[in-house]
């Protein structure tokens, strides 16, 4: 059985990626090149599906900083100090990101023959991004349902999994760790350095989640950090 996973070599892509693996599925990696300013995640995307030994990585060129509108494609827009209480929707949400990437996936799906669709998104310990919800995975699985001639004229239902959404960034360190999942090779960093920041919103919840988890976090963070 074909899976895709949306593999943005960040920790809880990769550790959807372990799951998939786990529940026997053949992964078939897709990520993407957005003119991100943490770009040096598709290069740990590319680490993680080598490691992982899969038969094609597909690596999507695009480029949502001509969009811009957040801090992750605008260099004009300063990456915040990390707030890991925040609620608010803050500027590293990136305008309809995951709605994107989802639809890419979904055709790629059809076009191998996979009938199951993974993504990391998570509910609990996130940065209050819309498109993390489960509202918003409910409403685009009725889309897929309806979008495809996968789904309209050969009866194939593809599937959206998110099997980290309810899950604490805590209970996602575990789940990975129960799995050996490679995360030393996954970067968080909003920033996007070779050494993580430590204080974004993503370097703060990482590391409050190994934290909980009482397990040391392998890759290395700017000097103080920890």
């Amino acid at each position: 059985m074909k899976a895709i996973v949306l593999l943005s070599g960040g920790l809880d892509s990769t550790v959807c990626m372990a799951v998939a693996r786990d529940q026997g599925f053949e992964p078939l990696p897709i990520s993407f090149n957005y003119q991100q300013r943490h770009a040096r995640e598709v290069e740990c995307a590319r680490r993680v599906a080598d490691f992982y030994k899969v038969s094609r990585h597909l690596v999507i060129d695009t480029n949502m900083a001509a969009i811009g509108g957040s801090a992750l494609t605008d260099a004009s827009v300063v990456v915040p100090s990390g707030d890991v209480t925040r609620h608010d929707i803050p500027v590293t949400y990136v305008p309809a990101r995951n709605l994107i990437f989802l639809s890419y996936a979904l055709g790629y799906a059809e076009v191998t023959g996979a009938d199951h669709v993974f993504i990391g998104v998570n509910a609990l310990d996130y940065s209050g991004y819309p498109d993390c919800r489960p509202e918003f995975i409910q409403l685009f699985q009725q889309l897929a349902d309806y979008s495809t001639k996968a789904s309209v004229a050969d009866g194939r239902k593809i599937k959206i999994e998110t099997p980290l959404i309810q899950l604490s960034k805590k209970q996602i360190i575990e789940l990975g760790a129960k799995l050996a999942a490679p995360l030393e090779l996954t970067t968080s960093c909003y920033r996007g350095g070779e050494v993580a920041c430590g204080t974004c919103d993503s370097c703060l919840l990482r590391l409050k989640g190994f934290a909980e988890a009482g397990l040391t976090d392998p890759i290395a963070y700017s000097e103080g950090v920890r």
